[in-house]
């Protein structure tokens, strides 16, 4: 069986980012990015795929776990028969701003406790997504380590000695209360030097000065405290520290429904969710992360508007060629795994919405204009108003035929309405007229053509389908939450899409995506119905659903993008940075007054 993904805790040095199970399995770690080729890969398979194992070697020891404070600093403590002690991992922050990373270290302290306790390692090096086992040889002098060397990258361990083992190296070490030893792993590029032993003492503080001085400038409220900071701190973890970039998650191809075959590559940057992102930052006090990202938008679409994808990778490239790994048999069987995606080339008409409804938030909150961040806005609405009558793909993705979905509609409404505020509020220049006239045109249609027969908003023109993604039409401000067309549509979502008590996005049985099989609830959904019960008026309504999802959070507070209700189980990539922005907004909404569009 493999490791549940609720027993996952994550690394992030905020330039790439680590898996680690509750009995001390790295299973996850992508080198020197978050889209980078893995060097541990088990997630995907198994140990042979790569892992770095670090537990006592008593099969009997009792596990506890926590961060430390407001870090992604993981304390994973162990009581055995012979004492007690700790590991400390962590992915030390490099305060620098550099343009050529040429390191990445990673950390595991074991610290003694009380009494004595053995432990025991196995580190099989992967690179290139487990298609290439490394050169590996042992370090000179008295140190123990190794060097392994595949093609580019380069692995540096330091710390204990471990002897080659059928493709691996293990070995044991014991640690007594008061004794400290540390083991570290070190990539570089293959072609430089060795890099120097990493001072550890000094990474750990540097570390958890750098996540703690950014957890205390979190505003917030009590509602869910612990996991609205714990949700602000994944956006930050999941944002490269030097591009601005924010990738949707760490991981590739964690499936939304075990042995199926919706498996995606999530570690790019989808304009969309890096803009409810901000969103969310700009509600809690950051707006600095939001000229960052405006920075990185400017530099992924520079050029041509109309040549604009949805999605990028970490530093703005554009070729995410979609393709199989055949030699990877996937989590729990779940095939194929998948690296690049494809989405890239669809056309996703709500995504300039959601990019112009942050840039708004960010304006009103005081983020002053560039001299291109303006021009950038208006070219996005002359391209947006050039394809106004095109159907899409819309939020999902959907692999099927392209419509015209209820929900890109509004955000295309709401694209235009928040140039026409731009000109009227901030006295910015643009042809009002005609985005005036476009954003009418679209709420007559929508009105027309987006609601049934029975006074619900639909999923697409000519159906009577409902989709989650309509929870979200009040928030942008194109009705009231307590809108007779919201409140029939809420209805249709309680009756049809939340069987199991969570909100599925839309019947994947209509056939609508494309794709074979089924999903599991998608978490952000329910937290977005949240905020549709606050701002409606069916506050206990809320708290109840509020509480009955964060219940689903693993023990040191992280999502995934889904959950099997049946097998109580995570599902999906996971940490989510849309599963945890929608917590923070929903806690938002049932902290106070529901703050729309308007605000």
């Amino acid at each position: 069986m493999p490791t549940p993904l609720e027993d996952y805790a994550l690394l992030s040095d905020c330039r790439t980012a680590a898996l680690v199970s509750r009995h001390g399995s790295i299973d996850w770690l992508c080198l020197p990015r978050y889209d980078s080729a893995s060097v541990f890969g088990a997630v995907l398979g198994d140990a042979e795929h790569g892992r770095w194992q670090l537990r006592p070697t008593d099969p009997d020891a009792v596990v506890t776990r926590r961060y430390d404070d407001g870090t992604f600093l993981l304390i994973t403590r162990w009581t055995t028969s012979g004492g007690v002690t700790e590991v400390h991992d962590v992915l030390p922050v490099d305060r620098r701003r550099v343009d050529v990373v040429r390191r990445i270290d990673l950390v595991r302290r074991v610290v003694g406790v009380t009494g004595t306790v053995e432990f025991e390692q196995e580190l099989r090096f992967r690179f290139d997504y487990a298609r290439a086992v490394p050169w590996v040889r042992q370090l000179p002098g008295p140190e123990p380590g190794l060097l392994a060397i595949a093609g580019p990258d380069a692995l540096v361990y330091r710390g204990a000695h471990l002897e080659a083992r059928d493709h691996a190296h293990a070995g044991r070490f014991t640690v007594t209360a008061g004794e400290t030893r540390d083991l570290t792993l070190t990539w570089h590029p293959s072609h430089h030097r060795l890099p120097r032993r990493l001072d550890v003492d000094t990474a750990l503080e540097r570390t958890r000065r750098w996540w703690q001085e950014w957890a205390d400038r979190i505003d917030t409220h009590e509602v869910e405290h612990d996991l609205v900071v714990r949700s602000l701190l994944v956006l930050r973890a999941l944002t490269h520290r030097d591009t601005g970039g924010i990738i949707a998650a760490p991981t590739t191809s964690l499936p939304e429904e075990f042995g199926g075959v919706r498996n995606w590559d999530y570690r790019f940057v989808w304009l969309r969710d890096a803009a409810l992102t901000l969103q969310a930052l700009i509600e809690h006090g950051f707006l600095r992360a939001v000229e960052h990202w405006r920075q990185w938008l400017l530099r992924a679409i520079a050029g041509d508007p109309s040549e604009m994808q949805i999605v990028y990778g970490v530093a703005g490239e554009r070729d995410l060629h979609e393709r199989a790994l055949s030699h990877l048999p996937g989590y729990a069987g779940s095939a194929p795994v998948r690296i690049g995606n494809g989405a890239a080339d669809q056309y996703q008409a709500d995504v300039v919405g959601e990019v112009l409804v942050a840039l708004h938030a960010a304006r009103l909150a005081g983020l002053t204009e560039s001299s291109t961040s303006w021009p950038l806005e208006r070219a996005l609405l002359g391209r947006t108003l050039e394809r106004l009558d095109e159907p899409d793909n819309g939020i999902w993705e959907i692999r099927g035929e392209p419509r015209f979905f209820t929900h890109s509609r509004v955000m295309l409404w709401a694209a235009f309405d928040r140039g026409v505020r731009a000109i009227r509020n901030f006295g910015l220049a643009g042809p009002e007229q005609d985005w005036v006239a476009a954003r009418d045109r679209l709420r007559a249609e929508i009105d027309a053509q987006g609601v049934s027969p029975a006074g619900h908003f639909t999923q697409y023109y000519g159906t009577d389908e409902v989709d989650a993604s309509l929870l979200v039409l009040p928030t942008v401000g194109f009705c009231a939450a307590d809108d007779p067309r919201m409140l029939a549509t809420v209805a249709v979502i309680e009756r049809e899409l939340m069987n199991d008590g969570l909100v599925h996005r839309y019947r994947a049985e209509s056939g609508v995506d494309g794709l074979a099989g089924g999903e599991y609830p998608f978490l952000a959904c329910s937290f977005w119905l949240v905020v549709q019960y606050a701002a409606s008026g069916r506050h206990a309504d809320g708290l109840a659903l509020m509480r009955r999802v964060c219940d689903l959070a693993n023990d040191v507070g992280l999502l995934s993008e889904e959950y099997d209700v049946d097998g109580h189980r995570q599902a999906g990539n996971m940490p989510q940075a849309l599963s945890h922005l929608a917590l923070v907004r929903a806690a938002d909404a049932l902290a106070g007054p529901h703050v729309s569009g308007d605000a």
